[in-house]
């Protein structure tokens, strides 16, 4: 008869529980087989037991994600959901612990990757406004939270109160992130503003939680305290002296195009653990050591992006499933509802700090001109809670700094936060309507004189490359008003499956035939000496998502200009058309309607070298304007004017007016062209501009199209505005012979004269959408 197996644990009257181990443990099972007789013997081992219980949570998880997810809740909260069945997953003794070892190791993986997609100069880089709403959104609910701390009868300790107001009034990155993604609208504007203002809450948060850590040496002694905070000062600089540097090697070291070598992954991996295993060794938690390690690495391609797609899916698919599992099982209602007292004081805390909170966003954000609506999803989405803020209260619950009933309704806080949101920023806002529409007017009207004027150049081929070269050579970047050029060079996706975003990286003595494009706009930012800085990029995509990788780009380098080449390649000597690509056509058609600056489409892009000769043999280049009115007609007089600084150019604006002006009433538009007019008509537009002023009398389409055609031979490049929609006396009768309506009717025109005058042709819509 077998010897009877011991049970795992025994508890005596007085609550004590003595845990009882195998010597030498019992880890790997003999098999199912060898145990027929009792198949429930396997789970006395700890890895089959191991490898059940995590399956049971994935199971469990994605079955109660399946049930919820037509309600909207998302998979973080469905992982809560689990610990309902914590009696189907665990035994009490050691199956816990190891479950956590694991799960707590795991965690450490997925914030180090969390923090690698985190740009921490984003904090510099932030616009003024996503510093005020990140500050402001932890500012607000901290001095409420510690009020309410302050009126309780019962005082906590000192540590317990300031570290659960600081983590109750945090917004994290990751947690952001994350809800953005199951959202889908982090490439929106609103997404943009949140993960930029979170990315500054974040990182106070952290700079506070770690000093208030370090206050606790204090009651050892001062000694020690200002030993354990030189040594985490020491530490955040060998991270960004000695491990950055070596991040930017490994990826000097890659070429470009190619994945990173798997020895370098590895290098990052082991550094990562390494300096976890060092933060923990001088009493901070783990996790702190792998985050600012992630912090070190620069995000995105080629290290970044590799160091993601390697561990990022069984990271969240399995490791975060086991850490929010086995941390909600540390959830006691029970001890809560014992003490009704605490319990409501616990209620009213937690309910102040996210109305504060709420609040601060909502107000900073409605009274930057954000709309209702934007500015609530928008303040649901800062005062979300996720894994990150339950990690933090379950570490600090670890160290007995928060008490069990603290942790209790702080988590099951975190679980409803987690539930609701979501639900409600979905009813509050439509991403499909607002996807990259901007609340900022990113447009030439609205630019500074002295700001940077930022661009983003789309190119298919060497002959649009240089012609967007000679379009930018007569912006007249200076120092006071600098170009900043974002090139994107569109490859159609043939013969694989998943899209490629290539970062071009600028590497000394190193050249690439295939990327002659991308050198050639290098080569016009070196003979521009410090004005034009240049960064390119390639997206080999699907033609129907190409406008996504062009708009998406426009929104996060915050251009103000987005300039597309026509669909028509012309011959090289300007005689015949040599091809219609519609696949660009409709590229354009798509970008026009939904890009989140103001537009600008060349036509004659085959024209390059006849034009650039024409151009050598003059002493000036000759620019006309033809302005009619509205707002593609003042964004392209703007444009017009900011090339006329430039010596070397003679812009002519001819104003095309009826005979009679119809009687109407005069309106808002009407009165901002008279104002734009008025200084070329007085001759005072100043700093050494060469421009003269006309105007021409046109009493209908006929007419127009007769003078249009007679300009075509005077000028190199024409500017004109694109005016969709818009009527007026002297383009009647156009629009019904109109070929081309993304270039508008005076567009069109010139279009289907460039192979008799082989002349330039920029067609300008100003910025459609601003909320």
């Amino acid at each position: 008869m077998p010897e009877a197996s011991p049970p795992p644990y025994l508890s005596y009257r007085n609550g004590t529980i003595a845990v009882c181990i195998y010597l030498p443990p019992k880890v790997n099972s003999p098999g199912i087989w060898s145990n027929a007789t009792s198949p429930s013997e396997i789970l006395s081992f700890s890895l089959p037991l191991l490898e059940m219980q995590l399956l049971l949570m994935f199971l469990i998880t994605h079955f109660v994600y399946a049930i919820f997810k037509p309600l909207g809740v998302t998979f973080f909260a469905s992982q809560m959901f689990v610990q309902t069945f914590k009696n189907v997953l665990f035994t009490p003794g050691l199956s816990l612990d190891i479950v956590q070892t694991i799960a707590g190791f795991g965690f450490s993986i997925f914030l180090f990757l969390m923090a690698v997609k985190m740009d921490a100069r984003e904090v510099l880089r932030s616009t003024r406004r996503a510093k005020v709403i990140g500050i402001v959104s932890l500012l607000s609910p901290m001095v409420i939270g510690l009020i309410v701390y302050q009126s309780q009868s019962d005082k906590l300790c000192i540590m317990e109160r300031m570290i659960g107001t600081i983590i109750e009034s945090m917004t994290s990155f990751s947690v952001v992130a994350w809800l953005l993604d199951d959202l889908k609208i982090g490439n929106t504007e609103l997404g943009r503003l949140a993960l930029s203002s979170s990315t500054v809450c974040n990182m106070c948060s952290i700079c506070l939680i770690t000093f208030v850590s370090l206050t606790k040496h204090l009651h050892e002694s001062t000694s020690n305290f200002v030993k354990y905070l030189g040594i985490t000062i020491l530490f955040i600089i060998f991270l960004f002296v000695m491990v950055r540097p070596l991040m930017f090697w490994i990826i000097k070291e890659t070429p470009e195009g190619r994945p990173v070598r798997e020895t370098h992954i590895v290098i990052v991996i082991m550094v990562a653990i390494g300096c976890s295993t060092f933060t923990n060794w001088f009493n901070q938690s783990p996790l702190l050591g792998a985050f600012l390690v992630g912090l070190a690495i620069p995000d995105g391609p080629p290290l970044g992006s590799a160091l993601v797609d390697k561990f990022d899916c069984f990271a969240r698919g399995v490791f975060l499933v086991a850490f929010v599992t086995t941390t909600t099982m540390k959830v006691n209602p029970n001890k809560v509802l014992s003490d009704p007292e605490k319990f409501n004081f616990s209620i009213v805390f937690v309910v102040s700090t996210f109305i504060a909170k709420f609040l601060s966003c909502f107000i900073a954000s409605f009274w930057d001109m954000m709309p209702l609506r934007d500015a609530s999803a928008f303040s649901l989405i800062m005062s979300s809670k996720g894994v990150v803020e339950l990690q933090y209260f379950a570490s600090y619950r670890g160290i007995q700094i928060l008490s069990e009933s603290t942790f209790t309704v702080l988590a099951l806080s975190i679980l409803v936060n987690a539930t609701l949101i979501p639900i409600i920023v979905k009813i509050l806002y439509d991403p499909v309507s607002k996807k990259y529409a901007g609340y900022q007017k990113r447009n030439l009207i609205h630019l500074k004189p002295d700001a940077e004027l930022r661009v983003l150049a789309c190119i298919h081929g060497s002959e649009s490359a240089r012609a967007m070269i000679d379009i930018l050579d007569l912006t007249c970047p200076t120092k006071e008003s600098p170009n900043v050029v974002y090139v994107l060079h569109l490859i159609e996706l043939i013969g694989r499956d998943s899209p490629i975003f290539i970062a071009h990286q600028k590497l000394d003595n190193k050249v690439v035939t295939c990327h002659e494009n991308i050198l050639a706009f290098n080569h016009y930012s070196e003979k521009n000496g410090g004005l034009v800085t240049v960064n390119a990029f390639t997206a080999i995509s699907p033609p129907k998502l190409m406008h996504e990788d062009i708009c998406t780009m426009a929104l996060d380098k915050q251009t103000s200009l987005l300039l597309l080449p026509f669909h028509k390649k012309w011959t090289m000597d300007g005689t015949v058309v040599e091809n219609e690509n519609t696949m660009i056509r409709n590229l354009n058609f798509s970008v026009l309607h939904q890009a989140p600056c103001s537009i600008g489409i060349l036509v004659g892009c085959g024209l390059h070298n006849w034009r650039r000769k024409l151009m050598k043999s003059s002493k000036f280049c000759s620019i006309g304007m033809i302005f009619l009115g509205g707002t593609d007609d003042r964004e392209a007089l703007v444009l017009a004017k900011r090339m006329a600084r430039d010596p070397k150019v003679k812009l002519t604006l001819i104003h095309l007016i009826p005979d009679q002006e119809p009687v109407k009433t005069v309106d808002w538009d009407m009165m901002l062209d008279v104002e734009m007019l008025k200084d070329f008509k007085e001759n005072e537009v100043g700093d050494g501009c060469n421009i003269t002023f006309t105007q021409q009398v046109s009493n209908d389409g006929k007419q127009t199209a007769k003078f249009v055609r007679s300009l075509t031979a005077d000028y190199d490049l024409i500017i004109i505005g694109r005016r969709c929609g818009l009527e007026s006396v002297q383009t009647t009768g156009l629009s019904e012979w109109c070929e081309y309506p993304e270039l508008g009717v005076i567009g069109d025109l010139l279009a289907s004269m460039v192979l008799d005058s082989r002349v330039f042709v920029l067609v300008v819509q100003q910025q459609l959408y601003i909320y």
